[in-house]
């Protein structure tokens, strides 16, 4: 466990990460300036499922719903879309579900298990990380595919490993992957590590890692774009909450937060 300085408490889990963000006391508007939502509470305690690529900018938004909602208590379960997919499809208690794609929303929708249409909030785009020092000299998609070098990519049926996939086409490249990873946040950090001499990620991840490794633009991810989109989900206890959080997202402060990470709008 790590605890912050400030009144968030942060628990992580090796998988998937969880983050929970106690709510404390006091009052306030809605950080986004919108007015309040009339004649539903929003408070109690709900879980939000979302996109491993979406730890940093929504583990900031849940601080500040939280902020603007003092009665409202968030944890955030971070992990691959399709993993999160179906552990909700399964049953587990999720009352927000914020997907790297829309083939895995679409899982949870077929399964009648949204409260209201899901809605895109972002987008995202693939790009090569290497270490800082690039030992392998790697400029190019084609690099990434030689003899011996370790190139990590994220598995088939995660949304990082569909959007691979379309970048390897549309290059014309056949890359043979040391291993897949089932979120992009693990092949990040076998980049970060070293273990690998480079990995696809989103350019959002490129940007958090900042100094740690060095992003290398794929002018051939610029058809694959990935969309983010979110709902709340039905049959729980706090669903006008839920909602509340979405909107939050979709609201002025979600498109700030997301944009200031590197992700694109809808």
């Amino acid at each position: 466990m790590k605890t912050r300085p400030s009144r968030f408490r942060l628990l992580a889990l090796a998988a998937p990460a969880v983050v929970v963000l106690a709510a404390g006391c006091g009052s306030g508007a809605p950080a986004d300036g919108r007015p309040e939502r009339t004649g539903e509470a929003v408070d109690g305690a709900i879980t939000v499922f979302a996109a491993a690529s979406l730890t940093a900018p929504f583990t900031d938004l849940a601080a500040r719903f939280e902020e603007a909602h003092p009665g409202a208590d968030v944890t955030l379960t971070f992990a691959g879309s399709s993993d999160l997919a179906t552990q909700i499809t399964e049953g587990a208690p999720a009352d927000v579900f914020a997907s790297a794609d829309t083939r895995n929303l679409d899982r949870v929708a077929g399964a009648e298990l949204l409260a209201a249409d899901a809605v895109p909030f972002a987008t995202n785009t693939l790009e090569l990380a290497v270490p800082s020092d690039n030992p392998a000299g790697i400029s190019s998609l084609a690099d990434a595919a030689r003899p011996g070098v370790k190139t990590v990519v994220c598995a088939q049926q995660v949304p990082c490993g569909a959007a691979t996939a379309q970048v390897e086409e549309a290059a014309d490249v056949d890359l043979t992957p040391v291993s897949e990873e089932s979120s992009v946040t693990d092949v990040l950090g076998k980049v970060v590590s070293g273990e690998a001499d480079a990995g696809l990620v989103y350019v959002t991840d490129v940007r958090a890692a900042g100094d740690a490794v060095l992003g290398i633009p794929l002018p051939e991810a610029a058809g694959g774009t990935t969309t983010y989109p979110i709902a709340a989900l039905a049959g729980r206890k706090d669903t006008a909450t839920a909602q509340a959080f979405v909107d939050y997202v979709l609201g002025a402060d979600g498109r700030a937060v997301l944009g200031a990470a590197g992700f694109g709008a809808p």
